[in-house]
């Protein structure tokens, strides 16, 4: 489906065909433009953009992406400006800068719980964006050393345009990846889907070996005591590499991790080919010797190495596969391994089955020979391949098979351990027959997997699940995968769009996608409060009811779990206090 040109942010439109390591993520000139057609939707014009040119209109400055400047005061740990710390990827780049020494500020259009432990560790926060907000303390003269952006921040935010007029370094978030990854041993996790999940189980098990890493993740881990950021002493770095706006373009891993590929960015990318095409670029930047780990099963719900191959291959056996992906994927430049449920793969599950901590065990299989059972605490197929791929991670970080085989024990342990990440099938709490977890599931390959996997937990319990589709340009892109997503459910509240940056050029709702759902039951019910209410008398109506109420959406959705169980406790607390008067 082409997106129509409205689609894409104006501070995101670009070329990502040709996009370069160090080409400016930020645009700069007035773009020629190709029209290609019409949006099938609204009749908007559809646009193609030539190599390196963006989609705006003209702006008055531009950002630098040169990844190998150094800001200046940085060998004496000055001060570190983050515009829109609010969001969980800056968030993270600014804590490590405080465990690393320096000052920091950062503002943001609305306070987040991310600012909370911010401000908690030093920060100096602002709410809205301001030359103020630039100065230390109101000293006017005080600027800091670099200025680094998030991919929402537009060319002419206040903050930026003041500090390129007194010569202040301002870094796209992917840049200044780069810079602060350039001197580590970088194992970088990226893919549509996994990603936060597989970092933060890869970094678990490497501190938990012994490993003084450093860390972040775009998702807050409760087993770390930094949230979502480990600092250490050692070289190893492991880092969410996303590949939206392009951001990991500026990495140059010694470890790359591709969990899965899949069109998720939709306001970025205008179709799967697309989204291929910059992953097929971030593989360019694994450095030489290096190792890169990828999905490799040819029929699964997501793609894979598969789909980044120019020219199809036949799989007979593991070596030959493995040596048919490295021909066309790095011309033998660095290593291949490949992991999925497949016999093909070098390392494969088998056997997958739920097991009594709620999570799953398998077979694990190397080159086609048993190695261990692996028992894991979270559930869901997705898990056991985000498992898999740890363990190819810290198979290449080891360098032999034998070293790995002699460790087994160890790792096993500790991916038992791994208790998972906040907001992935994250247990609420129960009240009566009424169990409720929340999941960040904004996409139909994400909804599937976790309801595939709450079945297999709860095989006979009724599953409700109230969805808030997540951006307009999502819910048009993918309306008819949405629709078919929910067939493991037993009913199905859709929301009103939680529309983060984007404005309704598309003229929908979550209705339509409600009208859509033809299995199972589906109501619309817009408004939040409302659920929250239809859920309390749900429950309250037959509290030996066995329910599973599943949360799923990226927006505040997050909110109404914990709303319906603080207000069924004191609906059912009153009630008992009332019975002894």
């Amino acid at each position: 489906m082409e997106l129509p040109a409205s689609t894409f942010q104006p501070e995101l439109r670009r070329s990502l065909e040709s996009l370069s390591p160090l080409d400016s993520y930020f645009w700069c000139g007035t773009p020629r433009r190709e029209r290609i057609g019409t949006s099938s939707r609204l009749d908007l014009p559809v646009w193609k953009f030539p190599r390196g040119i963006s989609a705006s209109a003209n702006p008055p400055h531009c950002i630098s992406e040169v990844v190998d400047f150094e800001p200046r005061g940085f060998g004496e740990k000055g001060r570190i400006h983050f515009v829109g710390v609010g969001g969980s990827g800056l968030s993270a780049l600014a804590m490590l800068a405080l465990k690393q020494g320096y000052m920091v500020s950062g503002s943001d259009i609305a306070w987040s719980s991310y600012m909370d432990a911010l401000k908690e560790a030093g920060a100096s926060l602002f709410v809205g964006h301001s030359e103020r907000n630039l100065h230390w303390n109101g000293e006017i003269s005080s600027f800091p050393q670099a200025v680094v952006v998030s991919s929402a921040i537009p060319p002419e935010n206040v903050e930026v345009l003041i500090a390129q007029s007194r010569g202040v370094p301002v870094y796209k978030r992917g840049a200044w990846l780069g810079k602060i990854t350039k001197d580590y041993n970088l194992i970088a996790v990226s893919g549509s889907h996994g990603k936060s999940t597989t970092a933060s189980m890869l970094a678990y098990v490497l501190k938990a070996m012994g490993d003084d890493l450093t860390a972040v993740i775009g998702a807050q881990v409760p087993q770390f005591s930094g949230g979502n950021v480990i600092y250490g002493d050692s070289h190893n770095f492991v880092l969410e590499a996303d590949e939206y706006d392009g951001c990991f373009l500026g990495l140059l891993p010694h470890v790359a991790i591709v969990t899965n590929l899949d069109w998720e960015h939709v306001d970025i990318y205008q179709d799967k080919e697309a989204v291929k095409e910059i992953f097929r670029k971030f593989l360019e930047r694994v450095r030489t010797d290096g190792h890169l780990i990828v999905y490799g099963d040819k029929h699964g719900q997501s793609l894979g190495a598969f789909s980044m191959l120019n020219h199809p291959i036949e799989v007979s056996d593991t070596p030959n596969y493995v040596k048919s992906l490295s021909d066309q994927l790095c011309a033998n430049r660095y290593n291949i391994t490949t992991f999925g449920m497949s016999s093909y793969n070098n390392w494969q599950a088998s056997s997958v089955s739920p097991n009594s901590h709620g999570g799953c065990d398998y077979q694990l299989c190397h080159n086609g020979h048993p190695v261990t059972v692996i028992s894991l605490q979270i559930p869901g197929d997705h898990n056991v391949l985000n498992s898999l791929a740890v363990i190819a991670a810290l198979n290449a970080l080891f360098g032999d098979d034998r070293q790995i085989y002699e460790s087994i024990d160890k790792v096993k342990s500790h991916l038992n351990n791994f208790k998972g990440i906040s907001r992935r099938f994250e247990y609420i709490g129960k009240i009566h027959g009424c169990c409720i977890f929340d999941d960040y599931a904004h996409h139909p390959t994400e909804v599937r997997c976790v309801l595939q996997a709450a079945r297999r937990i709860f095989p006979l319990e009724e599953i409700l699940v109230v969805f808030q589709p997540h951006t307009y340009s999502r819910l048009a892109a993918l309306m008819s995968e949405f629709a078919s997503a929910f067939r493991e459910a037993d009913q199905v509240i859709v929301t009103e769009v939680y529309s983060a940056r984007e404005t309704n050029v598309w003229n929908i709702s979550g209705e339509d996608l409600a009208m859509l759902v033809a299995s199972p039951t589906c109501d619309f019910i817009p408004r939040l409060e409302n659920v929250i209410s239809e859920l309390v008398n749900m429950v309250s109506e037959n509290r030996q009811r066995q329910l599973v109420i599943l949360t799923l959406g990226a927006g505040d959705i997050t909110l109404v779990g914990r709303k319906v169980l603080r207000e069924l406790e004191q609906k059912f607390n009153q009630e008992s206090s009332l019975q002894f008067l």
